[in-house]
Protein backbone atom coordinates (compact mmCIF):
# COMPACT_ATOMS: atom_id res chain seq x y z
CA UNK A 1 0.00 0.00 0.00
CA UNK A 2 1.52 3.46 -0.78
CA UNK A 3 2.58 6.22 1.47
CA UNK A 4 -0.44 8.75 0.78
CA UNK A 5 0.21 12.45 2.12
CA UNK A 6 -2.53 14.43 2.46
CA UNK A 7 -1.50 17.78 1.05
CA UNK A 8 -3.61 21.57 1.46
CA UNK A 9 -4.26 21.39 -1.97
CA UNK A 10 -6.44 18.27 -1.27
CA UNK A 11 -7.80 19.69 1.17
CA UNK A 12 -8.98 22.52 0.06
CA UNK A 13 -10.46 21.43 -3.02
CA UNK A 14 -12.37 18.89 -1.21
CA UNK A 15 -13.98 21.46 1.05
CA UNK A 16 -14.47 24.44 -1.26
CA UNK A 17 -16.16 22.09 -3.85
CA UNK A 18 -18.63 20.15 -1.71
CA UNK A 19 -19.47 23.78 0.18
CA UNK A 20 -20.20 25.38 -3.48
CA UNK A 21 -22.39 23.19 -5.00
CA UNK A 22 -24.32 22.91 -1.90
CA UNK A 23 -24.64 26.56 -1.39
CA UNK A 24 -25.42 27.75 -5.17
CA UNK A 25 -27.54 24.61 -5.38
CA UNK A 26 -29.44 24.84 -2.42
CA UNK A 27 -29.99 28.57 -2.20
CA UNK A 28 -31.62 28.54 -5.97
CA UNK A 29 -33.49 25.44 -5.91
CA UNK A 30 -35.11 27.23 -2.03
CA UNK A 31 -36.25 30.13 -3.88
CA UNK A 32 -37.76 28.31 -6.61
CA UNK A 33 -39.81 25.82 -4.70
CA UNK A 34 -40.83 28.85 -2.60
CA UNK A 35 -44.41 28.79 -1.93
CA UNK A 36 -44.54 25.59 -4.76
CA UNK A 37 -45.79 23.81 -1.44
CA UNK A 38 -45.28 20.25 -1.32
CA UNK A 39 -45.05 19.39 -4.98
CA UNK A 40 -42.57 21.84 -5.98
CA UNK A 41 -40.76 20.15 -2.60
CA UNK A 42 -40.97 16.50 -3.32
CA UNK A 43 -41.45 16.29 -6.93
CA UNK A 44 -40.13 19.21 -8.34
CA UNK A 45 -43.08 20.55 -9.64
CA UNK A 46 -42.97 18.19 -12.46
CA UNK A 47 -40.48 19.86 -14.34
CA UNK A 48 -38.04 17.02 -14.43
CA UNK A 49 -37.02 16.10 -18.39
CA UNK A 50 -35.07 13.13 -19.09
CA UNK A 51 -31.30 14.02 -19.00
CA UNK A 52 -31.78 15.18 -15.35
CA UNK A 53 -33.35 12.20 -14.95
CA UNK A 54 -31.33 9.77 -16.41
CA UNK A 55 -28.73 11.43 -14.77
CA UNK A 56 -29.99 11.39 -11.42
CA UNK A 57 -31.30 7.66 -11.64
CA UNK A 58 -27.30 7.12 -12.35
CA UNK A 59 -25.60 9.07 -9.70
CA UNK A 60 -28.33 8.02 -7.40
CA UNK A 61 -27.29 4.86 -7.21
CA UNK A 62 -23.71 4.73 -8.08
CA UNK A 63 -22.60 7.98 -6.08
CA UNK A 64 -22.74 6.97 -2.98
CA UNK A 65 -22.58 2.56 -1.98
CA UNK A 66 -21.96 1.45 -5.33
CA UNK A 67 -18.77 3.43 -6.30
CA UNK A 68 -16.78 2.23 -3.56
CA UNK A 69 -18.63 -1.30 -3.76
CA UNK A 70 -17.86 -2.21 -7.06
CA UNK A 71 -14.27 -1.36 -7.08
CA UNK A 72 -13.79 -3.50 -3.46
CA UNK A 73 -15.83 -6.14 -4.75
CA UNK A 74 -13.97 -6.48 -8.30
CA UNK A 75 -10.91 -6.59 -6.00
CA UNK A 76 -12.10 -9.34 -3.34
CA UNK A 77 -13.87 -11.67 -6.03
CA UNK A 78 -13.82 -10.25 -9.70
CA UNK A 79 -15.64 -9.17 -12.49
CA UNK A 80 -18.92 -11.38 -11.34
CA UNK A 81 -20.31 -8.50 -9.54
CA UNK A 82 -21.09 -6.79 -13.16
CA UNK A 83 -24.04 -8.43 -13.27
CA UNK A 84 -25.65 -6.11 -11.09
CA UNK A 85 -24.67 -3.47 -13.57
CA UNK A 86 -25.63 -4.55 -17.29
CA UNK A 87 -28.82 -6.25 -15.25
CA UNK A 88 -30.74 -2.99 -14.46
CA UNK A 89 -30.27 -2.18 -18.65
CA UNK A 90 -33.25 -4.72 -18.75
CA UNK A 91 -34.58 -3.58 -15.57
CA UNK A 92 -34.66 0.28 -16.72
CA UNK A 93 -36.76 -1.44 -19.92
CA UNK A 94 -39.27 -3.05 -17.58
CA UNK A 95 -39.95 -0.11 -15.96
CA UNK A 96 -40.12 1.99 -18.72
CA UNK A 97 -42.19 -0.40 -20.22
CA UNK A 98 -45.10 -1.77 -17.09
CA UNK A 99 -44.42 0.34 -14.15
CA UNK A 100 -43.63 3.68 -15.00
CA UNK A 101 -47.34 4.61 -17.23
CA UNK A 102 -49.68 3.06 -13.95
CA UNK A 103 -47.36 5.16 -11.62
CA UNK A 104 -47.66 8.59 -13.68
CA UNK A 105 -51.47 7.50 -14.56
CA UNK A 106 -52.39 7.30 -10.87
CA UNK A 107 -50.36 11.02 -10.41
CA UNK A 108 -48.66 9.41 -7.08
CA UNK A 109 -46.18 11.15 -4.90
CA UNK A 110 -44.51 7.35 -3.41
CA UNK A 111 -44.72 3.95 -4.92
CA UNK A 112 -46.81 3.53 -1.35
CA UNK A 113 -49.07 5.61 -2.27
CA UNK A 114 -49.53 3.52 -5.57
CA UNK A 115 -50.28 0.40 -3.65
CA UNK A 116 -52.97 2.57 -1.89
CA UNK A 117 -54.85 3.39 -4.70
CA UNK A 118 -54.54 -0.80 -6.30
CA UNK A 119 -55.03 -2.62 -2.96
CA UNK A 120 -56.13 0.11 -0.16
CA UNK A 121 -54.35 1.95 2.98
CA UNK A 122 -53.16 -1.14 4.71
CA UNK A 123 -50.84 -1.90 1.82
CA UNK A 124 -49.54 1.54 1.60
CA UNK A 125 -48.87 1.97 5.10
CA UNK A 126 -46.65 -1.58 5.28
CA UNK A 127 -44.52 -0.78 2.06
CA UNK A 128 -43.65 2.98 3.46
CA UNK A 129 -42.53 1.22 7.29
CA UNK A 130 -40.37 -0.97 5.04
CA UNK A 131 -39.27 1.14 2.74
CA UNK A 132 -38.23 3.70 5.72
CA UNK A 133 -36.27 1.03 7.53
CA UNK A 134 -34.59 -0.10 4.66
CA UNK A 135 -33.44 3.62 3.60
CA UNK A 136 -32.18 4.19 7.86
CA UNK A 137 -30.60 0.58 7.61
CA UNK A 138 -29.78 0.32 4.12
CA UNK A 139 -29.16 2.94 1.28
CA UNK A 140 -28.23 5.81 3.77
CA UNK A 141 -25.57 4.17 5.98
CA UNK A 142 -24.58 2.37 3.10
CA UNK A 143 -24.18 6.24 1.44
CA UNK A 144 -22.35 7.57 4.58
CA UNK A 145 -20.07 4.40 5.52
CA UNK A 146 -18.96 4.81 1.44
CA UNK A 147 -18.29 8.49 2.42
CA UNK A 148 -16.51 7.82 5.24
CA UNK A 149 -13.77 5.25 3.20
CA UNK A 150 -13.10 8.58 0.94
CA UNK A 151 -12.63 10.67 4.00
CA UNK A 152 -10.05 8.14 5.84
CA UNK A 153 -7.71 8.60 2.98
CA UNK A 154 -7.59 12.23 3.57
CA UNK A 155 -8.17 12.31 7.61
CA UNK A 156 -6.44 8.76 8.77
CA UNK A 157 -6.73 10.04 12.42
CA UNK A 158 -9.90 10.91 12.74
CA UNK A 159 -12.96 8.15 13.95
CA UNK A 160 -15.50 7.40 11.17
CA UNK A 161 -17.86 7.78 13.45
CA UNK A 162 -17.18 11.93 13.37
CA UNK A 163 -16.69 11.71 9.41
CA UNK A 164 -20.40 9.83 9.14
CA UNK A 165 -21.61 12.57 11.89
CA UNK A 166 -20.63 15.77 9.33
CA UNK A 167 -21.68 13.83 5.84
CA UNK A 168 -25.13 13.53 7.42
CA UNK A 169 -25.53 16.64 8.86
CA UNK A 170 -24.64 18.35 5.28
CA UNK A 171 -26.70 16.02 3.57
CA UNK A 172 -29.51 16.95 5.86
CA UNK A 173 -29.57 20.42 6.14
CA UNK A 174 -28.79 20.68 2.30
CA UNK A 175 -32.06 18.68 1.08
CA UNK A 176 -34.25 20.30 3.60
CA UNK A 177 -34.30 23.11 1.85
CA UNK A 178 -33.48 22.30 -1.69
CA UNK A 179 -36.35 19.73 -1.97
CA UNK A 180 -35.97 17.04 -5.10
CA UNK A 181 -35.13 20.02 -7.96
CA UNK A 182 -31.76 20.63 -6.12
CA UNK A 183 -31.11 16.86 -5.64
CA UNK A 184 -31.44 16.10 -9.18
CA UNK A 185 -29.37 19.54 -10.11
CA UNK A 186 -26.96 18.07 -8.01
CA UNK A 187 -26.95 14.98 -9.40
CA UNK A 188 -26.95 15.58 -12.95
CA UNK A 189 -23.92 17.47 -12.50
CA UNK A 190 -21.98 15.01 -10.35
CA UNK A 191 -22.77 12.33 -12.48
CA UNK A 192 -20.74 13.73 -15.36
CA UNK A 193 -17.18 14.73 -13.58
CA UNK A 194 -17.31 11.04 -11.82
CA UNK A 195 -17.81 9.28 -15.09
CA UNK A 196 -14.70 11.72 -16.65
CA UNK A 197 -12.49 10.76 -13.33
CA UNK A 198 -13.64 7.35 -13.30
CA UNK A 199 -12.73 7.20 -16.85
CA UNK A 200 -9.08 8.95 -16.40
CA UNK A 201 -8.75 6.52 -13.33
CA UNK A 202 -9.49 3.73 -14.83
CA UNK A 203 -6.71 4.60 -17.92
CA UNK A 204 -4.18 5.39 -15.20
CA UNK A 205 -4.75 1.97 -13.66
CA UNK A 206 -4.53 0.60 -16.74
CA UNK A 207 -1.36 1.71 -17.24
CA UNK A 208 0.31 1.09 -13.86
CA UNK A 209 -0.24 -2.73 -14.15
CA UNK A 210 2.65 -4.17 -16.10
CA UNK A 211 0.74 -6.61 -18.19
CA UNK A 212 -2.30 -8.19 -18.52
CA UNK A 213 -0.75 -11.43 -17.61
CA UNK A 214 0.34 -9.95 -14.14
CA UNK A 215 -3.74 -8.94 -13.86
CA UNK A 216 -4.39 -12.82 -14.64
CA UNK A 217 -1.97 -14.14 -12.25
CA UNK A 218 -3.04 -11.72 -9.27
CA UNK A 219 -6.77 -11.80 -9.86
CA UNK A 220 -8.72 -14.36 -7.42
CA UNK A 221 -9.34 -18.00 -9.60
CA UNK A 222 -12.25 -17.41 -12.44
CA UNK A 223 -12.26 -13.81 -11.70
CA UNK A 224 -12.13 -12.84 -14.91
CA UNK A 225 -15.13 -14.40 -16.11
CA UNK A 226 -19.05 -13.48 -15.43
CA UNK A 227 -21.08 -16.75 -15.26
CA UNK A 228 -19.45 -18.44 -12.10
CA UNK A 229 -20.08 -21.82 -10.35
CA UNK A 230 -23.03 -22.35 -8.31
CA UNK A 231 -20.94 -22.28 -5.22
CA UNK A 232 -19.39 -18.81 -6.24
CA UNK A 233 -19.46 -16.78 -3.00
CA UNK A 234 -20.33 -13.40 -4.67
CA UNK A 235 -22.87 -14.05 -8.01
CA UNK A 236 -23.24 -17.40 -8.94
CA UNK A 237 -25.08 -18.08 -11.91
CA UNK A 238 -28.11 -19.76 -10.81
CA UNK A 239 -28.88 -16.84 -8.04
CA UNK A 240 -29.08 -14.30 -11.42
CA UNK A 241 -32.77 -14.77 -11.19
CA UNK A 242 -31.98 -13.09 -7.21
CA UNK A 243 -30.46 -10.33 -8.67
CA UNK A 244 -33.17 -9.21 -10.91
CA UNK A 245 -35.67 -9.75 -8.42
CA UNK A 246 -33.87 -7.49 -6.29
CA UNK A 247 -33.00 -5.22 -8.82
CA UNK A 248 -36.64 -4.90 -9.69
CA UNK A 249 -36.93 -3.77 -6.82
CA UNK A 250 -34.38 -1.30 -6.73
CA UNK A 251 -34.99 -0.03 -10.15
CA UNK A 252 -38.96 -0.13 -9.93
CA UNK A 253 -40.44 0.53 -6.61
CA UNK A 254 -37.98 2.06 -4.59
CA UNK A 255 -39.07 5.41 -3.34
CA UNK A 256 -35.47 6.77 -3.42
CA UNK A 257 -34.93 5.74 -7.08
CA UNK A 258 -38.32 6.26 -8.77
CA UNK A 259 -39.07 9.79 -7.23
CA UNK A 260 -37.29 11.34 -10.11
CA UNK A 261 -39.20 9.64 -12.53
CA UNK A 262 -42.53 10.33 -11.11
CA UNK A 263 -41.47 14.28 -11.43
CA UNK A 264 -41.12 13.58 -14.45
CA UNK A 265 -42.71 16.74 -17.10
CA UNK A 266 -44.64 13.75 -19.32
CA UNK A 267 -44.25 10.25 -19.97
CA UNK A 268 -41.67 10.05 -22.55
CA UNK A 269 -39.31 11.91 -20.19
CA UNK A 270 -40.09 9.46 -17.55
CA UNK A 271 -39.32 6.53 -20.47
CA UNK A 272 -36.44 8.31 -21.98
CA UNK A 273 -34.30 8.90 -18.83
CA UNK A 274 -35.16 5.50 -16.98
CA UNK A 275 -33.04 4.06 -20.58
CA UNK A 276 -30.80 6.78 -20.28
CA UNK A 277 -29.82 5.46 -16.75
CA UNK A 278 -29.28 2.04 -18.36
CA UNK A 279 -27.28 3.26 -20.63
CA UNK A 280 -25.01 4.45 -18.42
CA UNK A 281 -24.65 1.73 -16.28
CA UNK A 282 -23.08 -0.59 -19.05
CA UNK A 283 -19.61 1.19 -19.19
CA UNK A 284 -18.80 0.44 -14.98
CA UNK A 285 -17.29 -2.63 -15.70
CA UNK A 286 -14.50 -0.49 -17.36
CA UNK A 287 -14.99 2.70 -15.13
CA UNK A 288 -14.99 0.83 -11.30
CA UNK A 289 -15.01 -3.56 -12.00
CA UNK A 290 -12.05 -3.82 -13.96
CA UNK A 291 -10.14 -1.16 -11.63
CA UNK A 292 -10.38 -3.17 -8.75
CA UNK A 293 -9.92 -6.27 -10.83
CA UNK A 294 -6.30 -4.15 -11.51
CA UNK A 295 -5.63 -2.96 -8.16
CA UNK A 296 -4.82 -6.83 -6.90
CA UNK A 297 -1.74 -6.37 -8.87
CA UNK A 298 -0.58 -2.49 -7.30
CA UNK A 299 -2.08 -3.41 -3.94
CA UNK A 300 -2.25 -7.04 -3.22
CA UNK A 301 -3.47 -8.02 0.45
CA UNK A 302 -5.24 -4.83 1.10
CA UNK A 303 -7.64 -5.93 4.51
CA UNK A 304 -10.75 -3.61 3.41
CA UNK A 305 -11.16 -4.34 -0.26
CA UNK A 306 -13.58 -0.99 -0.10
CA UNK A 307 -10.22 1.38 0.21
CA UNK A 308 -9.59 1.03 -3.46
CA UNK A 309 -11.02 3.14 -5.17
CA UNK A 310 -10.25 5.50 -2.75
CA UNK A 311 -6.56 4.30 -2.94
CA UNK A 312 -6.36 4.37 -6.94
CA UNK A 313 -7.69 8.11 -7.15
CA UNK A 314 -4.87 9.18 -4.36
CA UNK A 315 -2.13 7.06 -5.44
CA UNK A 316 -2.43 7.71 -9.32
CA UNK A 317 -3.97 11.56 -10.31
CA UNK A 318 -1.53 14.28 -9.10
CA UNK A 319 -1.93 17.18 -6.65
CA UNK A 320 -4.84 18.97 -7.09
CA UNK A 321 -6.85 16.74 -10.14
CA UNK A 322 -6.70 14.14 -6.98
CA UNK A 323 -8.51 16.37 -4.80
CA UNK A 324 -11.04 17.66 -7.37
CA UNK A 325 -11.60 14.12 -8.13
CA UNK A 326 -12.08 13.02 -4.25
CA UNK A 327 -14.07 16.41 -3.72
CA UNK A 328 -16.69 15.33 -6.69
CA UNK A 329 -16.70 11.37 -5.18
CA UNK A 330 -17.54 13.35 -1.49
CA UNK A 331 -20.39 15.63 -3.07
CA UNK A 332 -21.78 12.79 -4.97
CA UNK A 333 -21.66 10.32 -2.22
CA UNK A 334 -24.10 13.44 -0.49
CA UNK A 335 -26.22 13.95 -3.32
CA UNK A 336 -27.04 10.12 -3.34
CA UNK A 337 -27.05 10.61 1.12
CA UNK A 338 -29.39 13.31 0.56
CA UNK A 339 -31.77 11.58 -2.33
CA UNK A 340 -32.18 8.93 0.62
CA UNK A 341 -33.08 11.22 3.23
CA UNK A 342 -35.80 13.14 0.68
CA UNK A 343 -37.18 9.82 -0.22
CA UNK A 344 -37.65 9.18 3.36
CA UNK A 345 -38.98 12.29 4.36
CA UNK A 346 -41.52 12.15 1.48
CA UNK A 347 -42.62 8.46 2.64
CA UNK A 348 -43.28 10.11 5.98
CA UNK A 349 -44.76 13.15 5.40
CA UNK A 350 -46.85 12.37 2.20
CA UNK A 351 -47.90 8.37 3.93
CA UNK A 352 -47.98 8.96 7.50
CA UNK A 353 -48.51 11.60 8.56
CA UNK A 354 -51.07 13.51 5.47
CA UNK A 355 -53.31 9.80 5.69
CA UNK A 356 -53.78 11.17 9.87
CA UNK A 357 -53.77 14.84 9.43
CA UNK A 358 -55.33 15.64 6.15
CA UNK A 359 -56.38 19.29 7.74
CA UNK A 360 -52.74 20.81 7.10
CA UNK A 361 -51.84 22.57 4.49
CA UNK A 362 -49.16 21.95 1.81
CA UNK A 363 -46.72 24.65 3.58
CA UNK A 364 -46.89 22.29 6.72
CA UNK A 365 -46.10 19.14 5.46
CA UNK A 366 -43.14 20.72 3.82
CA UNK A 367 -42.01 21.63 7.02
CA UNK A 368 -43.01 18.53 8.72
CA UNK A 369 -40.88 16.65 5.65
CA UNK A 370 -37.61 18.97 6.64
CA UNK A 371 -37.84 17.93 10.62
CA UNK A 372 -38.01 14.55 9.28
CA UNK A 373 -35.32 14.67 7.42
CA UNK A 374 -32.77 15.59 9.99
CA UNK A 375 -34.44 12.88 12.09
CA UNK A 376 -33.56 10.08 10.12
CA UNK A 377 -30.38 11.06 10.05
CA UNK A 378 -29.73 10.80 13.42
CA UNK A 379 -31.28 7.32 12.77
CA UNK A 380 -28.44 6.47 9.52
CA UNK A 381 -25.56 7.72 11.71
CA UNK A 382 -26.38 5.59 14.37
CA UNK A 383 -26.53 1.96 12.53
CA UNK A 384 -23.84 2.75 10.05
CA UNK A 385 -20.87 0.74 11.98
CA UNK A 386 -22.51 -2.27 11.26
CA UNK A 387 -21.83 -2.49 7.96
CA UNK A 388 -17.77 -3.02 9.05
CA UNK A 389 -19.05 -6.59 10.25
CA UNK A 390 -19.19 -7.90 6.30
CA UNK A 391 -16.30 -8.59 4.43
CA UNK A 392 -17.41 -5.79 1.77
CA UNK A 393 -19.43 -2.96 1.64
CA UNK A 394 -21.47 -4.12 -1.00
CA UNK A 395 -21.83 -7.85 0.22
CA UNK A 396 -23.73 -6.07 2.99
CA UNK A 397 -25.76 -4.30 0.93
CA UNK A 398 -27.00 -6.89 -1.54
CA UNK A 399 -28.04 -9.66 1.51
CA UNK A 400 -30.04 -7.67 3.20
CA UNK A 401 -32.45 -6.34 0.01
CA UNK A 402 -32.35 -10.19 -0.88
CA UNK A 403 -34.13 -10.95 1.90
CA UNK A 404 -36.16 -8.25 2.36
CA UNK A 405 -37.46 -6.92 -0.86
CA UNK A 406 -38.53 -10.17 -2.94
CA UNK A 407 -41.86 -10.03 -1.33
CA UNK A 408 -42.45 -6.57 -2.37
CA UNK A 409 -41.86 -7.00 -6.06
CA UNK A 410 -44.06 -9.91 -5.22
CA UNK A 411 -46.99 -7.59 -4.83
CA UNK A 412 -46.43 -5.22 -7.45
CA UNK A 413 -45.64 -8.07 -9.91
CA UNK A 414 -48.93 -9.63 -9.22
CA UNK A 415 -50.54 -6.14 -8.72
CA UNK A 416 -50.00 -4.87 -12.29
CA UNK A 417 -50.77 -7.94 -14.11
CA UNK A 418 -53.04 -10.38 -12.07
CA UNK A 419 -56.47 -9.22 -11.91
CA UNK A 420 -57.29 -11.69 -9.11
CA UNK A 421 -54.61 -10.03 -6.98
CA UNK A 422 -56.89 -7.79 -3.82
CA UNK A 423 -56.08 -6.16 -0.72
CA UNK A 424 -55.97 -9.48 1.70
CA UNK A 425 -53.39 -11.06 -0.33
CA UNK A 426 -51.22 -7.91 -1.29
CA UNK A 427 -51.01 -7.41 3.15
CA UNK A 428 -50.58 -10.83 3.42
CA UNK A 429 -47.45 -10.35 1.13
CA UNK A 430 -45.95 -7.70 3.19
CA UNK A 431 -46.92 -8.15 6.47
CA UNK A 432 -45.84 -11.87 6.80
CA UNK A 433 -43.76 -12.06 3.89
CA UNK A 434 -41.22 -8.96 4.52
CA UNK A 435 -40.45 -9.72 8.34
CA UNK A 436 -39.90 -13.36 7.42
CA UNK A 437 -37.04 -12.15 5.11
CA UNK A 438 -35.94 -9.95 8.41
CA UNK A 439 -35.66 -13.36 10.23
CA UNK A 440 -33.76 -15.18 7.57
CA UNK A 441 -30.97 -12.15 6.83
CA UNK A 442 -30.51 -12.16 10.93
CA UNK A 443 -30.31 -16.10 11.06
CA UNK A 444 -28.39 -16.86 8.55
CA UNK A 445 -26.32 -13.64 8.17
CA UNK A 446 -25.62 -12.19 11.58
CA UNK A 447 -25.77 -15.34 13.68
CA UNK A 448 -24.02 -17.39 11.29
CA UNK A 449 -26.97 -20.65 11.49
CA UNK A 450 -26.45 -22.66 7.72
CA UNK A 451 -24.48 -21.59 4.54
CA UNK A 452 -27.81 -20.11 2.39
CA UNK A 453 -26.57 -17.33 -0.50
CA UNK A 454 -28.12 -14.66 0.06
CA UNK A 455 -29.30 -14.81 -3.94
CA UNK A 456 -30.28 -18.24 -3.31
CA UNK A 457 -32.45 -16.36 -0.48
CA UNK A 458 -33.85 -13.94 -2.58
CA UNK A 459 -35.54 -16.26 -5.37
CA UNK A 460 -37.09 -18.63 -2.52
CA UNK A 461 -38.76 -15.28 -0.73
CA UNK A 462 -39.74 -14.08 -4.09
CA UNK A 463 -41.88 -17.84 -4.66
CA UNK A 464 -42.95 -17.01 -1.20
CA UNK A 465 -44.18 -13.78 -1.19
CA UNK A 466 -46.04 -15.17 -4.63
CA UNK A 467 -47.87 -17.92 -2.66
CA UNK A 468 -48.61 -15.66 0.34
CA UNK A 469 -50.61 -12.99 -2.37
CA UNK A 470 -52.42 -15.58 -4.46
CA UNK A 471 -53.39 -17.73 -1.57
CA UNK A 472 -54.84 -14.53 0.54
CA UNK A 473 -56.72 -13.18 -2.74
CA UNK A 474 -58.14 -16.58 -3.49
CA UNK A 475 -59.42 -17.07 -0.32
CA UNK A 476 -61.32 -13.91 0.01
CA UNK A 477 -63.49 -11.53 -2.24
CA UNK A 478 -62.35 -10.03 -5.73
CA UNK A 479 -61.08 -6.84 -5.50
CA UNK A 480 -63.84 -3.77 -6.99
CA UNK A 481 -63.61 -2.36 -10.28
CA UNK A 482 -62.00 0.88 -9.48
CA UNK A 483 -59.49 -0.30 -7.93
CA UNK A 484 -58.43 -2.67 -10.98
CA UNK A 485 -59.14 -0.49 -13.76
CA UNK A 486 -56.98 2.23 -13.46
CA UNK A 487 -54.09 0.59 -11.38
CA UNK A 488 -52.69 -2.12 -13.65
CA UNK A 489 -50.67 -2.28 -16.80
CA UNK A 490 -53.18 -2.53 -20.00
CA UNK A 491 -52.11 -3.37 -23.29
CA UNK A 492 -55.07 -1.08 -24.81
CA UNK A 493 -52.39 1.50 -23.37
CA UNK A 494 -49.86 0.25 -24.93
CA UNK A 495 -51.38 0.64 -28.21
CA UNK A 496 -52.47 3.75 -27.70
CA UNK A 497 -49.26 4.83 -26.43
CA UNK A 498 -47.62 3.38 -29.61
CA UNK A 499 -49.94 5.39 -31.93
CA UNK A 500 -48.37 9.10 -29.98
CA UNK A 501 -44.79 7.53 -30.48
CA UNK A 502 -45.63 7.28 -33.99
CA UNK A 503 -45.27 11.06 -34.57
CA UNK A 504 -42.32 11.02 -33.25
CA UNK A 505 -39.19 10.49 -35.41
CA UNK A 506 -37.71 7.05 -35.05
CA UNK A 507 -34.97 7.82 -32.89
CA UNK A 508 -37.26 8.63 -30.35
CA UNK A 509 -39.49 5.91 -30.33
CA UNK A 510 -38.64 4.31 -26.53
CA UNK A 511 -39.16 0.89 -28.49
CA UNK A 512 -36.64 0.93 -30.28
CA UNK A 513 -34.30 2.55 -27.92
CA UNK A 514 -35.30 -0.25 -25.29
CA UNK A 515 -34.31 -2.97 -28.06
CA UNK A 516 -31.01 -1.68 -29.28
CA UNK A 517 -30.14 -1.49 -25.26
CA UNK A 518 -30.92 -4.60 -24.62
CA UNK A 519 -28.83 -5.90 -27.31
CA UNK A 520 -25.81 -3.79 -26.13
CA UNK A 521 -26.30 -5.17 -22.86
CA UNK A 522 -26.35 -8.98 -23.89
CA UNK A 523 -23.03 -8.23 -26.43
CA UNK A 524 -20.68 -7.09 -23.72
CA UNK A 525 -22.41 -10.36 -21.21
CA UNK A 526 -21.41 -12.76 -24.07
CA UNK A 527 -18.18 -10.95 -24.59
CA UNK A 528 -17.41 -11.65 -20.99
CA UNK A 529 -18.99 -15.14 -20.41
Amino acid sequence: MPELQVTAWDLGILIGYVVLTRIAFGWFFARRIRGEGAEGYFLGGHRMRWPLIGLSFYVANMSGSSFIGLPGAGYHSGVSVYHYEWMPALLMIVFAFFFLPPFLRARVYTAPQFLEERFGRGSRFAFSAMLLITSMLVDAPGALYAGAMVLKILLPGVPILVTITVAALAAGVYIAFGGLGAVVANDALQAVLILAGGTVIAVLAWQAVDSWDAVVEAAPPGALHLMQPADHEMVPWPGLFGVFIVGMYFWCTNQFIIQRALGAQTLNDGRWGALFAGVLKLPNLFILILPGVLATVLYPGLDNPDMVFPLLAFDLLPVGLRGFMLAVLAAAMLSSLEAILHSASTLFTMDFVHVARPELDSQKLTTLGRIATLIFMVIAVAWTPMISRFPTLWEYLQSILSYLTPPVVAVFVLGLFWRRANATGALAGLVIGVPLGAIGWIVVELLDVGTLHFLYAATGMFVVGILLVVAGSLVTAPPPEKKIRDHMWRIEDYFRDAEAVRALPWYQDYRLQSVALAVVAFAVVVWWW
